[in-house]
């Protein structure tokens, strides 16, 4: 154990319940994991939260486009985030929801004592309302001609060609982008977090904040232009927690978003009997870190500590911001194939490859991170497959084959051991700072260091003269305990290879004091490879699945959107229309679904395996998951197109088609009854 054993609490941004997590997001997940793991590895009480953001208009619009709740969706997404996050190896202490009993209780508890203080105002303001669709819109979904440049297509926040920020309605034509018609413009009361007041205690504050100085140079500006009165409120209909003694006023997401760390934390003290004010009190002496992207930057240092300040609450001990991710020098594209989602990327490569890259590129610094995915390809061949993962596999044979897979008894005097230990102290300092690319540049100078010695050494050929076979045992010992030594340095970024190095040298799991004991007298298990390269198809891969994603993802988009559409259509023109000789082509069949299952990684389809009779078994995907349930499906007969050409999709063939009707909000199976029904019968 250290001598001063720290308590740390750290957050990382809190990800939005509306879509799936993909590379882009996991650079800050990732960047805040591997400072929490190297925490635990020193020895300090460490604790790592997140939560699922789960309010906003964006997450009730959604919800309608599929046909389900605002609470089945939240509840799905956040198993989908849980288990993506696992499988990169994402270890969270408790990971929550901002729609939780915690959370509602501590944002009207905190709006309570700001209110009480004089701290909520109220104003009149206007806003872009849809008729049509009866809601007031959020800015994102205003878009029209930028007023300032003229550029068309732009949303109602701010314009992506020039720069400039305006009000939806300042827009040149604007339309909602919900209903496509022109949004009037109607007056609404709300409340609003009187920032100015803070200004002062803000500006003192932001002097000594733990923050990159890049981002308190932004924050002067911020100040140059006057802090403004935060509107705090949304008009229903609206996704979130009422305010208190409102009936169609409610809070806005970002009100509720960053209580949601505290929330979290609520959760994690019920489950493992911790004192809450002993990390949220304003009195507090324990540690608290935020992870954060740079974009939210402004609502972490200025309306999130102004609040916390205000409630009586801890003030976070560093604030730590990040850059984007791009991909091969661009911004990540979904027609190029560099969109990736986690689930895409994990169908074909191991995820601690992704975290030793990112690891090898970040900074302490608020910098865009680059994922060129040939020199990541050769990164990872080179660094961990070449050069890390080869100490073990060229040297375990020599204790296996020929010592009884057992090291030396003792340790000879050795300047390589001697100088990675020299190095241990500055290791970890830069894990401190977050300083991960001159860190992982260190250890594998100290990798290379521990090649040269085998090379040097020659133990191949020693091994061939019996005056020289003594020596191998210790010079293979040496070349793995310098392997066991890069194992620790490497565990915060590289968990489960850790982890089957354990297994391989028979050791307790590996602590950052274990690099003060060496292996000796040890026997090793079989040795079994570690890492493999990656070949470039398997790049090419992942590119190829993540356009089919796009073209999925556009396909159901464009379904749902027509579903969704007015049922009063114009007539159908006379060109249109089939003939029966037409229709007489379709063979549609009666099927019995014999086997029914979610498939892995798709947000809508189930797997059907169906009887058509003298057909045979089929298999179909059917976009109706979120209608049925699979176990409920299974002898169902159901109505299928036998004759459609089958299509190769990317998580099988689907050899027909089954049917259905709906109205954009629920679906519904054609499923005949009748005791004369059966399996393979043809429609007529």
């Amino acid at each position: 154990m250290p001598a001063t054993t720290r308590r740390i609490l750290i957050t990382s941004a809190l990800p939005y319940a509306n879509g799936p997590i993909h590379l882009g997001h996991l650079v800050e997940y990732i960047q805040t994991d591997i400072w929490a793991r190297f925490q635990r590895l020193r020895g300090h009480e460490t604790y790592y939260i997140c939560a699922d953001d789960a309010h906003g208009s964006p997450i009730m619009l959604r919800a309608e486009k599929e046909g389900i709740t605002p609470k089945q969706l939240i509840d799905k997404t956040q198993r989908e985030h849980q288990h993506d996050f696992s499988r990169f190896l994402i270890e969270f202490d408790h990971y929550h929801s901002t729609h939780s009993p915690e959370n509602q209780q501590l944002v009207e508890q905190i709006y309570t004592t700001l209110n009480q203080q004089g701290y909520i105002l109220k104003k009149t303001i206007s806003q872009a309302y849809d008729a049509e669709k009866q809601i007031f819109l959020p800015d994102r979904y205003v878009k029209g001609t930028c007023p300032n440049c003229h550029t068309p297509e732009q949303y109602g926040d701010n314009c992506e060609a020039c720069g400039a920020t305006y009000s939806p309605l300042d827009l040149i034509n604007p339309y909602s982008v919900l209903s496509n018609t022109p949004p009037e413009e109607r007056q609404s009361e709300h409340y609003f977090f009187d920032l100015p007041q803070f200004e002062s205690f803000l500006k003192q504050r932001l002097e000594t904040a733990d923050i990159q100085e890049s981002m308190r140079n932004k924050l002067a500006e911020w100040f140059n232009e006057g802090l403004q009165a935060w509107d705090i409120s949304r008009d229903a209909p609206y996704w979130g927690f009422n305010i208190p003694e409102e009936k169609d006023k409610y809070f806005y997401v970002w009100l509720d978003a960053p209580i949601g760390y505290m929330a979290s934390f609520k959760a994690l003290c019920a489950k493992e009997n911790l004192n809450f004010d002993d990390f949220w009190h304003k009195d507090s002496t324990t540690e608290l870190y935020h992870f954060i992207g740079k974009d939210i930057a402004y609502f972490h240092t200025l309306f999130w500590t102004a609040m916390l300040h205000a409630s009586n609450h801890r003030q976070p001990t560093g604030i730590y911001c990040h850059g984007f991710l791009t991909v091969n020098g661009e911004k990540m594209s979904k027609s190029r194939g560099t969109f990736i989602k986690v689930d895409t990327y994990l169908k074909h490569l191991r995820p601690e490859y992704l975290r030793y890259y990112f690891a090898a590129k970040l900074s302490a610094k608020v910098e865009d991170l680059d994922l060129n995915l040939e020199d990541f390809r050769q990164r990872i061949n080179s660094d961990l497959v070449g050069k890390l993962v080869n100490l073990a596999s060229r040297n375990a044979p020599f204790i296996h084959k020929h010592f009884d897979s057992k090291l030396s008894a003792q340790l000879p005097d050795s300047p390589l051991l001697a100088h990675l230990q020299s190095e241990r102290q500055a290791i970890a300092e830069l894990y401190e700072k977050r300083e991960y690319s001159h860190a992982v540049r260190k250890i594998m100078q100290l990798t290379d260091r521990a090649n040269e010695y085998i090379d040097q050494q020659k133990p191949w050929v020693k091994i061939k003269n019996p005056e020289d076979k003594a020596s191998v045992q210790e010079i293979a010992t040496i070349a793995l305990n310098a392997f066991y030594q890069l194992i620790i340095l490497l565990k915060p970024i590289l968990p489960q290879l850790a982890q089957d190095a354990e297994a391989f040298l028979q050791t307790q799991p590996l602590q950052w004091q274990d690099l003060e004991k060496p292996l000796i007298n040890q026997t090793l298990a079989p040795y079994q490879p570690l890492m493999q390269r990656i070949e470039p198809q398997q790049i090419d891969s992942i590119i190829k699945d993540s356009k089919e994603d796009m073209q999925q993802e556009n396909q159901l988009n464009s379904t749902t959107n027509q579903a969704n559409q007015p049922s009063s259509t114009p007539p159908i023109e006379e060109s249109a229309h089939i003939n029966i000789d037409d229709f007489a082509k379709i063979d549609l069949r009666l099927a019995k679904i014999v086997r029914a299952e979610a498939v892995e990684g798709a947000d809508k389809l189930l797997s059907l395996t169906l009887d058509v009779g003298e057909l045979g078994q089929r298999h179909v995907f059917a976009g109706i998951k979120n209608h049925y349930q699979a176990q409920d499906l299974e002898g169902q007969l159901v109505a299928y197109i036998a004759n459609l050409k089958p299509r190769k999709m990317r998580f099988g063939l689907s050899e027909g088609m089954i049917l259905a009707a709906g109205d954009g909000q629920t679906l519904h199976l054609l499923n005949p009854n009748g005791e004369q029904a059966k399996a393979g019968m043809k429609i007529r």
